[in-house]
Order: C-alpha cells, then structure tokens, then sequence
C-alpha cells in the first residue's frame, strides 16, 4: 500500500491537522490503533485528543472508529492529552496518557504530567484526575514536561519509560507494583558508551518491547527524532525482575 495508512481527519475535526499513532494493541484478529490528533491554535500552540483507529486485515488498512475522539477535554483534563499508551489484562483496560496541567503565558511554555484511564473494552474510557507520573520539581526544576509514557507489565510489576523535558528532550524511567504509586527513577536508566552524533543532545519518545526474550527500546533522536531514531538492546534484564 502506498500513502499513509492513517491520515489527517475532515476539516475542524480533533486530529484535522496531524495524528501520531503511539499503541497498537491486537485482540483476536482486530488492531486498535491509539493516536493523538493535532488541531493548531490561536491562542496556543496546538490541542491533542486521544482517538482510535481500527484495523481488520493485520494493519494493511486502519479506518477510525469515531469521527470524536475516545478520550478527550474533561474537568479532570481540561487542555490538551496526548500519546496514549495501552494494556489490556483480561477484561480490564488501563491507558496512560500526557496531559496538560496548565499552558504557560507564551509559546510551549506548559506544565505537562502523566495521568491515566481505565476502561472495560477498549473502546469507552473514564480518565482520572489524579497525576501518576509527575514533573522532578525540586530534584530539576528547569523540568517542564513528562510525556509518552510506555508501560511493560512483567508479573506483580509494572515499568514505564517516557520522554521528560527540561528544555531538551530526554528519558525517564518509573516502576510500580501493579495497582500502587508510580515511582520516578530516572538516574537508573543508563545508554553505554558514548553518543552518536544523531543523539548527542536528545534521546526521546521511547518504545520498548520484547523479541525473542530480549528487550529493545525504539526512541527518536535529536530535534524530537528530526534526526532519525534508534535501537537499543537491555543489557541487563534483572532489572525488570517480577
């Protein structure tokens, strides 16, 4: 197939003007594609709401499955929500998300945490006020976002990468037993060796995921992955121990 498998919605829709798939979470033969939509603004920057398209035929073709988004502005997300990350553990859906705690007085001035929403199909979602991944504070207080979560669960365990960002993009790593509070330990996710020139000043955007019983993680480079973006190996998987 050429041209792209998911593009840009009708005219003043939520993802009018860009979509970024950041999941895909396959049940039985059905693709679910978790986006954010992109709609630029006036008085900020841009808007991001959460949607979902559909695959029937092993992700050849996608069509999305509403015209509105799946999980949009609410009282407990009230700007702008983005890259979504999804587990399914039986009956039970859980979503991470970045979602805007405020918008600063200019620019991409923000203030942008990680929350969370539960649903029983995937399809209809309650999202949850509450901050699960929060800014460094006084531990970096140039920090001003924490965005793109990526979750593994590995038995009572759950471990989230994400992008944080003070002001360049970088990573971050959090980790939890399932059902309790989220834990920031950024300072223990280490790249050996040196940087390539691709990714001397940003590595963002993480994806990490299993083959053949190693982890690899997939993250852009430089300039929110203008660069290109990269592979990397866990040399040390005991550090994901149940």
């Amino acid at each position: 197939m050429r041209g792209p498998l998911l593009a840009p919605g009708a005219r003043g829709a939520f993802d009018a003007d860009g979509v970024t798939v950041s999941c895909v979470v396959s049940v039985s033969d059905t693709l679910l594609a978790y986006y954010l939509g992109w709609s630029l603004g006036k008085g900020v920057p841009f808007t991001n709401l959460i949607g979902l398209a559909v695959s029937h035929d092993a992700g050849s073709t996608f069509v999305r499955h509403a015209v509105a988004p799946i999980v949009g502005r609410s009282e407990a997300n009230p700007f702008t929500l983005g890259y979504p990350w999804v587990l399914r553990d039986g009956d039970a859906w859980t979503m991470w998300f970045g979602s805007h705690l405020a918008w600063g007085e200019q620019g991409l001035e923000m203030q942008h945490v990680v929350k969370s929403a539960t649903s029983p199909d995937g399809l209809q979602w309650q999202a949850d006020s509450r901050t699960v991944v929060g800014l460094a504070g006084a531990a970096d207080p140039q920090e001003y976002a924490v965005s793109r979560p990526c979750v593994v669960a590995r038995g009572e365990r759950q471990f989230m990468w994400y992008a944080r960002r003070n002001p360049d993009y970088q990573l971050g790593f959090a980790s939890r037993r399932t059902g309790g509070d989220w834990v920031r330990q950024d300072d223990q996710l280490r790249f050996l060796g040196q940087p390539e020139a691709w990714e001397d000043t940003e590595r963002t955007y993480p994806c990490v995921f299993a083959l053949q019983g190693t982890y690899y993680m997939l993250y852009n480079g430089n300039g929110y992955g203008r660069s290109g973006f990269g592979l990397a190996r866990l040399e040390n998987p005991e550090c994901l121990a149940e």
